[in-house]
């Protein structure tokens, strides 16, 4: 329920929400998913597939059959997502002792339900923002539709967990105002702004670690058990499930600070829980500590070789502890000390 990739194809476990927000506007989705050639089998639902273009085409055709309606298909899709293939989530989000235990609920949802999904939580002093960002190799869509069901769907259950009535702040859209502007604060009841840097809803940040009414930890910890008993039963599969090596480089490239931070400010960077991340670079045969080793390395020798910083402002910003452990690991990797290294990078150029 994000903006759909433009390669690869997406899990369609949630063709029963299509049909009943369809159903809930007041018309039948079958002619359309016929009409676009989506298969409607519910036996192999977990392993159904569909293409993103189709997905838009369905899309497209839904909002076209409520256009004159007073509902707006994807809030009604959003504000009808449930878990219901999915109950174990369902059970550990209802749990959840916090806002901020329960938002590990997007990792999975990206894994077993739609892997372009990226919200992020993002610390923004008094208030922490939930970020949609465009996954690797998304296109930006040409219509709000696909982050309007998104933003439908994580207000509906940020209300579940803190009570009808949860103060949000405002909700931010890339987009400009649509012709249907106005349905956004009748529907969201919350400041709704246009053309922002990001699509995000803001709150305050207190609100991510107030305990939940709900909150019941065995049966959230018997939830977590199998949901993670179902993540390790899954095929590796290309698309943002893998390369996961590759981005973290490119992390590190554009966030150096990252070198010295640890596993945990990784993995919140690239929007998943450590235990993901970790199980992620095990299916691709890694080790966190060895794709870190390389992306020094790599920014030591483009440091040593294009900028004249000295050795130990290099040392500190790859995140070691002083310029002798820097020198022993670049030595290590390389076979010669940085001096050495930049002396006859010198000579050659």
């Amino acid at each position: 329920m994000t903006q759909p990739l433009h390669l690869d194809p997406i899990p369609f476990i949630t063709l029963p929400n299509w049909v009943k927000a369809a159903s809930q506007c007041g018309f039948n989705i079958e002619p359309v998913f016929r009409e676009v050639g989506i298969a409607m089998d519910l036996i192999h639902l977990e392993s159904a597939t569909v293409s993103a273009p189709l997905l838009q085409q369905v899309m497209n055709a839904c909002v076209a059959r409520t256009r004159d309606s007073p509902l707006h298909f994807p809030f009604v899709l959003g504000e009808t997502f449930a878990f219901d293939y999915l109950p174990d989530i369902d059970t550990f989000l209802s749990t959840s002792p916090t806002l901020r235990d329960g938002l590990r609920v997007f990792d999975w949802v990206r894994e077993l339900i739609n892997p372009m999904i990226q919200v992020q939580l993002e610390d923004a002093g008094a208030e922490a923002h939930l970020v949609l960002k465009l996954a690797a190799g998304v296109e930006p869509p040409p219509n709000p539709y696909f982050s309007e069901t998104t933003f439908a769907s994580i207000v509906k259950f940020g209300r579940r967990l803190l009570g009808p009535s949860a103060p949000f702040l405002r909700l931010c859209f890339r987009h400009a105002r649509p012709a249907h502007g106005d349905a956004y604060e009748a529907y969201f009841r919350v400041p709704v702004l246009f053309d922002q840097p990001e699509h995000l809803l803001a709150f305050d940040r207190v609100l991510l670690d107030r305990p939940l009414e709900g909150a019941f930890p065995a049966l959230h910890k018997q939830a977590e058990y199998r949901v993670e008993q179902r993540l390790a039963k899954l095929p590796a599969r290309p698309g943002p499930n893998t390369g996961l090596v590759a981005a973290i480089e490119q992390t590190f490239e554009a966030q150096p600070a990252l070198l010295g931070q640890g596993v945990e400010r990784m993995a919140a960077a690239l929007g998943l829980h450590p235990r993901t991340m970790q199980r992620r670079l095990q299916d691709e045969d890694q080790r966190y500590a060895d794709v870190q080793d390389r992306a020094r390395f790599k920014l030591a020798a483009k440091w040593l070789q294009d900028t004249p910083q000295d050795l130990e402002t290099i040392s500190e910003r790859l995140g070691f502890s002083d310029r002798r452990s820097f020198t022993r690991a670049f030595t290590r990797w390389s076979g010669l000390s940085p001096s050495a290294f930049r002396g006859r990078q010198a000579s050659e150029g």
